[in-house]
């Protein structure tokens, strides 16, 4: 697998420092696992912050911080179904990664011809949500920008847009300041693992149109 878009490094930082909310964590952390270079980098960030804890005076905990953190673990999921449980469920999750398959992930519904997303039911409310947004080939999205950030990593397939071309593995980081419209690769459909706050902003008439039709 050859990655070619990575997230910005202040993105990484916040994964390493874990200040991200839950979906963001889990759609930066699909690209670590697969990109080495994101890897390193993650560890850095992760051995400066140790370095500075190590000069922190200690502080005493609270005499019940044990078991409030037993009691967290105890409040997760109970268990995570297996790779043959999920594929007779729902042979099209099979092949998740790993981290996305311990989530519950919802009916697909369609947002757009040729487009249509799955949510993610995350285990706490935060600014942003989770969903897998599948796109068949040739598939092309009105010009749009967001009106807040939208973190996406490419499972399978591929897309392009001005940015460049986008695979499996690959990061794209978009917000405000961004237009762009992805058009889905020839090869096959596209299925990218995405986080999102806000809401798309089409551009043009058209745009205008179906905006309040296309809900992600």
């Amino acid at each position: 697998m050859t990655i070619s878009h990575h997230p910005p490094e202040d993105l990484l930082a916040d994964f390493a420092t874990g200040a991200l909310d839950e979906a963001e964590r889990l759609v930066v952390g699909v690209h670590v696992a697969e990109c080495s270079r994101c890897r390193r980098f993650v560890r850095a960030i992760e051995q400066l912050a140790g370095a500075a804890l190590d000069k922190v005076e200690p502080v005493a905990m609270a005499t019940n911080a044990f078991d409030a953190v037993m009691a967290r673990i105890d409040r997760g999921p109970r268990s995570v179904p297996q790779v043959s449980e999920i594929a007779e469920i729902d042979p099209e999750l099979a092949d998740l990664p790993e981290m996305v398959k311990r989530y519950k992930i919802g009916k697909r519904r369609r947002v757009a011809p040729g487009i249509s997303m799955r949510p993610i039911q995350l285990s706490r409310t935060g600014k942003s949500r989770a969903f897998l947004l599948r796109s068949e080939p040739g598939a092309r999205m009105l010009e749009h920008t967001h009106s807040g950030n939208e973190l996406t990593c490419v499972l399978k397939g591929s897309f392009s847009h001005l940015g460049g071309y986008y695979g499996p593995g690959d990061f794209d980081y978009g917000d405000d300041e961004v237009d762009h419209r992805p058009v889905v690769g020839d090869e096959g459909p596209c299925l990218c693992l995405v986080a999102m706050t806000g809401d798309l902003r089409m551009h043009g008439l058209l745009g205008r149109i179906i905006s309040p039709f296309v809900r992600l």
